[in-house]
């Protein structure tokens, strides 16, 4: 209850109400020769907070086999002396690919049950982007979590694609206010981009990642053997993302994926592994170092050629993968910023060619798609790409390659000129 302070003067009718905090109601005492002061307010209480995370990725190949002791160096790199608790939620397209996935996972946990306990055998959840076009799996995992008495010192693991993990993060980080996360991503994908970054989510009201959190996982293992028995289509999924940060981030890195573009395309180990381990290295420097690590500004600097590509995955009812939808937008906006004057027309050349060499299409038909009002739907990519954060919209163009440069107006015509340029470029070849 607030506190109320009454002084009186000597003098009976000179009588005089001081409060320190009450409501208005107190005003009804001004009255009968009562003079009422107020005091004035305090000033507020402002602290700086500082909070310090480890952000570790690993890398490795075979984590479940028995010689493997990665795994349990990272459960057990805590100051705590009890047995991990873990509770594993595995992509089901992952198990029909790995036949005895399950039996190796649960040996592996039997091996190390001194020092682990597998609270139940391995979840399967359905992958792909309609795991996260839902709620209802976010609240079977946290059901588990309730049920086997996961807490914040106990560890959710996710072995999946980018879809999975982002649904399941959203999972741990909301419950408990946050229980211990660790990701495998077993997608190029996932490996080189979504999976070793801070943001959890999925799907609503027809946008991508309406809900969601930023919440660091505890750590990430990128095992390079679940990649083989990826189908081609989504081992070159993930490679859009590595020519995206390359684009932003890394002039040289550009470079060594231009030159290995035809044993990238045909999904070479050794430079797919480099490809990953360095992309992942771009995307991690600047979530350490880029100084808005959760997105509290206007600015996606790490988003290039995703304010359409964004659009264009609901549009296509997720047909188009995220990689690909990706590399179409950035194949869009190298177009319009050549058009804008921002970037020359050799490297936009580069650029498309590149992406083409590894075997991306860069035109869907879904961009030309138009409403009632005869308005390309893509377009409106652009509002809820700056409804995302607010603010002002800010989108990430190229200045030049490896040089990103921020915007804060796209000009509608000039999309379309290069949107109708996209659509030339695909039925010429």
């Amino acid at each position: 209850m607030k506190s109320v302070a009454l002084e009186w003067s000597t003098a009976p009718t000179d009588r005089v109400v001081v409060v320190t905090a009450v409501s208005r109601r107190i005003y009804a005492l001004a009255c009968g020769g009562f003079q009422l002061q107020i005091e004035p307010v305090s000033p507020a209480i402002e602290r700086g907070i500082t909070v310090t995370f480890r952000h570790q990725v690993h890398f490795t190949e075979g984590v479940f086999t028995a010689s493997n002791r990665l795994m349990r160096e990272v459960l057990q790199n805590t100051s705590t002396q009890r047995k991990a608790k873990v509770l594993i939620v595995v992509d089901d397209g992952l198990v029909r690919a790995h036949k005895g996935l399950l039996a190796e996972i649960e040996q592996w946990f039997r091996l190390h049950s001194d020092a682990i306990d597998l609270v139940a055998p391995p979840m399967r959840v359905d992958g792909g982007e309609r795991v996260k076009n839902a709620y209802f799996h976010v609240s079977e995992i946290q059901e588990r979590i309730d049920r086997h008495h996961i807490d914040r010192h106990s560890y959710v693991i996710a072995l999946g694609g980018g879809a999975l993990l982002d649904m399941v993060g959203l999972a741990a980080a909301t419950a408990h206010r946050g229980v211990r996360h660790i990701r495998l991503p077993t997608t190029t994908l996932a490996q080189a981009d979504s999976g070793v970054g801070v943001k959890n989510g999925i799907n609503a009201f027809g946008k991508k990642n309406f809900i969601g959190t930023f919440a660091p996982p505890f750590a990430v293992i990128n095992d390079f053997a679940f990649l083989r028995s990826l189908p081609e289509r989504d081992r070159r999924a993930g490679l859009s993302e590595a020519v995206k940060v390359a684009c932003i981030r890394d002039a040289t890195f550009f470079d060594e994926i231009e030159a290995n573009a035809e044993a990238l395309a045909r999904f070479e180990e050794a430079p797919m592994q480099r490809v990953i381990r360095r992309s992942a290295e771009l995307h991690i420097q600047h979530i350490a170092s880029g100084g808005d690590p959760f997105e509290f500004g206007s600015a996606r600097p790490l988003d290039f050629g995703h304010w359409s590509a964004h659009k264009l995955e609901p549009l296509s009812e997720f047909r188009i993968r995220h990689g690909e939808a990706v590399a179409i937008g950035m194949a869009l906006d190298v177009l319009y910023a050549r058009d804008v004057g921002l970037l020359d027309s050799t490297s936009t050349e580069r650029i498309l060619t590149l992406l083409e060499r590894l075997g991306f299409d860069l035109y869907a038909n879904e961009l030309h798609y138009a409403d009632s009002d005869h308005r390309l739907v893509v377009l409106s990519g652009i509002e809820e790409f700056r409804e995302h954060l607010g603010g002002e919209l800010t989108v990430t163009l190229l200045r030049a390659i490896g040089t990103g440069v921020e915007v804060h107006a796209m000009d509608t015509a000039r999309i379309r000129a290069a949107l109708d340029l996209l659509r030339d470029r695909h039925q010429r070849r």
